[in-house]
């Protein structure tokens, strides 16, 4: 697993810690030029948005020792995308999710595997 894969692991793994719903990490290597991984999700709320979002920023600034290259949206706005270039992570409230359909404009793509914990097992 080179680090890339790494960094979006960790960014979905984040996310299943503020309880994202349907975690999605998208394999663009191969396929794009400005970045390797979408990791894609949906929170229910704005305040969980926010939480998911700043998951996703400690833990990534924990392990991997720097934060997002940039960062737009805001809860508010019911996404929410964060730029660590290798991995570029958007954070859906569930309804613009449905909406923009955004796993459907990279269709061909392969996804990795992700496992969410079981709810009651953290």
């Amino acid at each position: 697993m080179d680090d890339s894969e790494k960094l979006a692991r960790a960014c979905a793994e984040a996310a299943a810690d503020k309880k994202a719903e349907d975690i999605q990490i998208i394999d663009l290597r191969g396929i794009s030029d400005f970045t390797d991984f979408f990791v894609v999700c949906s929170g229910t709320s704005d305040p969980q948005l926010k939480a998911i979002a700043g998951g996703i920023r400690a833990r990534v600034r924990e392990d991997f020792g720097h934060g997002a290259y940039s960062e737009d949206g805001a809860p508010a706005s019911r996404w929410v995308v964060i730029d660590f270039a290798q991995v570029i992570v958007h954070v859906f409230h569930h309804e613009a999710r449905s909406f923009y359909l955004l796993e459907d404009l990279w269709g061909d793509a392969p996804r990795i595997p992700f496992e969410e914990a079981p709810p009651g097992s953290a």
